[in-house]
């Protein structure tokens, strides 16, 4: 008799949730609103209702599945303990525990982030290997360690969270996070921006920017890829910081790959170009054989990374 796992990615306005053979395989893909009222007390409720509504269709019962993995927004522990999740009105508290109160089933639990680099380890672009670090670059930059085929969770769940590891000390901005200079305020689409603006500012040869009613990352990588020489330093220096940052993480967890996704990913293997030259400049040596490999699942990396955390145990 086929066994499925359940993966639950639970996003600020969707949770996504989809049903997997123990090959990998999606057999079914859904999504429910993330209804936050009340401190999002009934997110929860409403993914087992969920769940049981897509078994009872499918003529499925909890016998016939392994177990639910769930992906949530802030830092979680390996026991499955949120610690806090401010854009879900969530405090602490043990995810497993409070989602087994609806559902009879096996639960696992972890950062959202975390679950899609699992996600892009086991059926993505990292497939093959057990020693990644996936690095999402959209609005801010996300990250995800794995090691030996584990998730690299840390003491409270904030391991991985290299979109804040401090790059740049003259940065007169604050991050999101009220630091200054971190990684995330050059590398993600926000960061590009920023960069591209100062740059634009500063260098008055012509370019293609120039004419952009609202700059975008994407602007800035397809004038890269035209050749436009502004938007080339734009890129260098936006490598340099992401180069420099990764090499860092890599000193730490020695990865066999590194794992790109997120919306500026969709520039292509050309980020590479630029993220390669610093990378090698600044890492130790026992580290400067990792590859670099675009992230394949785009928003389905949780769902995937949430089974196999079921799956893979």
């Amino acid at each position: 008799m086929e066994k499925y796992a359940i993966g639950v990615d639970i996003g600020g306005t969707t949770v996504k949730l989809g049903l997997f053979d123990t090959q990998g395989q999606a057999a079914e893909r859904w999504e429910i609103p993330t209804v936050k009222e009340d401190g999002g007390a009934r997110i929860l409720p409403e993914i087992a209702q969920s769940i049981k509504d897509k078994l009872n269709s499918l003529h499925l019962t909890e016998a016939d599945i392994l177990g639910v993995g769930v992906g949530a927004p802030g830092p979680v522990d390996a026991e499955g303990t949120v610690h806090k999740a401010v854009n879900l009105g969530w405090d602490v508290f043990n995810i497993p525990q409070a989602l087994r109160k609806y559902l009879d089933l096996p639960v696992k639990a972890a950062n959202d982030a975390n679950v899609a680099a699992f996600g892009e380890m086991w059926q993505g672009g990292g497939k093959g290997h057990a020693n990644i670090v996936a690095v999402t670059l959209g609005t801010g930059v996300g990250g995800g360690i794995i090691v030996n085929g584990s998730i690299l969770t840390g003491a409270t769940g904030a391991g991985g969270e290299i979109g804040h590891i401090h790059i740049e000390d003259n940065e007169t901005e604050p991050c999101g996070c009220k630091n200054y200079g971190c990684l995330e305020q050059y590398a993600s689409a926000t960061g590009v921006v920023r960069l591209a603006r100062r740059r634009l500012a500063q260098d008055q040869e012509p370019s293609v920017l120039r004419s952009r009613g609202e700059l975008s990352a994407k602007a800035v990588w397809d004038a890269v890829k035209a050749q436009d020489g502004v938007a080339i330093r734009i890129a260098e220096q936006f490598g340099e910081y992401l180069g420099k940052g990764l090499a860092a993480v890599a000193a730490v967890a020695n990865p066999e790959v590194f794992v790109i996704g997120g919306g500026v990913s969709k520039a292509g293997e050309i980020l590479f170009d630029y993220i390669r030259p610093a990378y090698e400049k600044y890492v130790f040596q026992g580290c400067r054989d990792a590859q670099f490999a675009l992230a394949t699942l785009g928003n389905d990396a949780g769902i995937f990374g949430a089974a196999g955390m079921i799956i893979n145990e």
